[in-house]
């Protein structure tokens, strides 16, 4: 097999993808599993905690569904990642009145993001100056874009997140990205009120991830193919 080098240029290589492309690994439903999905899965899942909980180490502003985490951590006296598997669940519970229907993905997605936060802001320095701390918020996002490619392409499921704004838009039929930007707008101001942390890291975040994601799934769908 020959490598992407000689068969992609890097900029060829890291072209984004705006479609989930089809791998291997894919489920064919949402408690499909194999060894090798789940490794896959889970992999992705604790890289995208791990990129998360960078943002928070950088000090310059969190991811907006961190921010509110980091606000009830604060209010609550609880861990970090006590607060987003809380958090999390609330919002699961949220699907139930909207008829959302979980996978094995989704329940994974609680645990192993929240665990990786923790571990991640356990293990991880705090920034020391502002330019280490956008250097991790840029490493961060790449991670949780990856990361989330991963999973995705699992096809094991939503996150509870996700899955809630696709809910929302399947019986709003409002558009995909106003029910988004109306569900993290709310959580970020929440958390903000709360005490989240919220700057540079977090505006980085919200006009970065999209492409990181997208870059990482035409990466994921160019190492498939070959």
């Amino acid at each position: 097999m020959s490598s992407h080098s000689s068969k992609y240029s890097l900029s060829e290589f890291l072209r984004p993808h705006r479609t989930i492309p089809h791998t291997p690994w894919a489920a064919k439903h949402r408690w499909d599993l194999s060894l090798t999905r789940l490794a896959i899965l889970f992999f992705g899942l604790f890289i995208f905690g791990l990129g998360d909980s960078l943002l928070v180490q950088s000090k310059t502003g969190n991811a907006p569904w961190t921010v509110l985490a980091q606000g009830v951590s604060k209010r609550l006296d609880i861990s970090l990642g006590i607060s987003t598997f809380a958090i999390s669940t609330v919002v699961l519970l949220l699907w139930i009145p909207l008829r959302e229907k979980p996978g094995f993905g989704t329940l994974a997605n609680i645990l192993i993001i929240a665990s990786a936060i923790q571990l991640g802001v356990n293990v991880f320095p705090l920034a020391n100056n502002y330019l280490a701390g956008v250097l991790m918020d840029l490493f961060g996002i790449a991670l949780v874009g990856f990361g989330s490619a991963l999973y995705i392409t699992c096809a094991l499921g939503p996150g509870p997140r996700d899955g809630l704004m696709t809910a929302l838009h399947n019986r709003t039929k409002i558009r995909v990205g106003r029910v988004r930007l109306g569900i993290e707008g709310t959580v970020l101001i929440l958390g903000g009120l709360l005490g989240g942390t919220i700057g540079l890291g977090t505006a980085l975040f919200a006009l970065l991830i999209g492409q990181s994601i997208a870059i990482s799934l035409g990466v994921v769908s160019r190492i498939t193919a070959q």
